[in-house]
């Protein structure tokens, strides 16, 4: 739905640009004290200082909103995710807080493969409606665009089903939060193809990606280019694929090992690599010169207790770094923004600014949306978040507690407390 909205009396604060902030960049916002933002049809018409006809509060045609002072951002962008899934995997959280690794579990048939045999056994409508139930929660802490992977299918009808969930959730006339949808088919090799991993990249090429592309159900395609999982060989061979269907690109990369997954994603001209713990400092000068978005996922690192990406390293080192949930029924069941913030400022060295700028335009760039949202200018559709404080230093201080006050989706305002 697109609305007519004027909000008045607002702190204003946004990055400004059409694509991703790099290095120091991502520190600079700009900011309007009592500005005032219109928002019509949806999109955009104007950011600036108040103006003369808001002392009488009326205008014909729009809702007017008195912010009171309170700080507004641009909406949230969730730019790594996996919300449309079936089950759910909390006995392998319990045995992962007993020692037993990620990895050795995923190798004993728990992890990606647990989750592919819920998820075959799920229906459109059941898929749908869990998947629903995330996106209503991702709103009310001021998501407003969201990404999402298949990858629990790892066989043709079921990765098509949560491509077209996915599909479904953004067609809808009443969703509140955009869905960006990302095939993910080589997330890890399913049972029918042990032994056989080239089999399966031949798959996914030759019979995966034509339809993918014909019936137009997703934007980008991933990999999880992992020792043990698929290699930088057959990796760059997928997405090479993807490419030439018109897909654009997107790495799990460096995630458990310097595998070399953050090179490969400059080298393909992908738009983000993702995870990154232990990414080389070639990879990080690479993404930098290339403008390969290197996405972060400190609450995956937190609930994996592994050492968490070196952000503000990568900043330095002029990468444009965006933050993500990693939303998944595995290693991060959790899709908290205020948790992400807080982890990312605390132990990743981020200063509240950057993290801001990681989780809107430059979370936005990772998903090929810098011109359309990710900031607050004419233009851009109306996505905001009204914090309910004139400071916008709250964000990390409400350590994983929600300060969002109301969430704005083109112009249709919902109040979240």
């Amino acid at each position: 739905m697109k609305e007519n909205l004027i909000i008045f009396n607002a702190h204003i604060v946004t990055p400004l640009g059409s694509s991703a902030r790099k290095g120091e960049e991502m520190s600079q916002l700009h900011h309007i004290e009592k500005g005032t933002i219109e928002i019509t049809n949806g999109l955009i018409t104007y950011v600036g200082p108040s103006r003369n006809n808001e002392k009488s509060g009326f205008r014909w045609g729009y809702y007017w909103y008195d912010a009171q002072g309170r700080c507004v951002l641009p909406g949230f962008v969730d730019s790594h995710t996996h919300f449309v899934f079936g089950g759910e995997r909390s006995e392998e959280f319990s045995r992962r807080l007993k020692g037993e690794s990620y990895m050795s579990i995923m190798e004993n048939g728990g992890g990606i493969a647990a989750t592919v045999k819920a998820t075959r056994d799920c229906s459109f409508e059941q898929l749908r409606t869990r998947a629903a139930t995330f996106l209503k929660k991702m709103t009310v802490m001021g998501i407003t665009t969201v990404e999402g992977k298949s990858g629990y299918g790892l066989d043709r009808e079921t990765e098509l089903l949560q491509l077209k969930v996915m599909k479904s959730l953004n067609n809808d006339e009443r969703k509140q939060v955009d869905v960006v949808s990302t095939f993910l088919g080589a997330h890890a090799l399913p049972q029918e193809y042990v032994g056989r991993s080239d089999e399966y990249i031949d798959f996914l090429i030759n019979e995966m990606l034509p339809i993918i592309r014909k019936e137009n159900l997703a934007e980008c395609c991933d990999v999880f280019c992992e020792k043990g999982v698929f290699s930088i060989e057959q990796s760059r061979k997928l997405l090479q694929a993807a490419k030439e269907q018109g897909l654009l690109l997107k790495l799990h990369a460096d995630e458990i090992v310097s595998l070399g997954g953050a090179e490969l994603a400059a080298e393909l001209g992908a738009l983000s690599a993702d995870h990154l713990l232990q990414a080389s400092d070639e990879g990080i000068r690479r993404m930098a010169e290339t403008g390969v978005v290197a996405t972060l996922l400190p609450l995956t690192a937190f609930a994996l207790k592994e050492p968490y990406a070196r952000g503000k390293e990568m900043i330095q080192a002029g990468c444009a770094v965006a933050l993500a949930t990693d939303l998944n029924p595995g290693s991060c069941f959790s899709g908290s923004i205020p948790l992400t913030i807080a982890l990312a400022c605390i132990y990743m060295q981020l200063s509240v600014e950057e993290a801001i700028t990681a989780l809107t335009l430059n979370g936005a760039a990772a998903l090929n949306r810098a011109d359309s949202i990710g900031s607050i200018e004419v233009g851009k559709k109306g996505d905001l978040v009204i914090l309910p404080s004139d400071k916008y230093t709250i964000l990390p201080y409400y350590v994983g507690m929600n300060c969002v006050d109301v969430t704005v989706k083109e112009g249709m305002l919902y109040i979240n407390n």
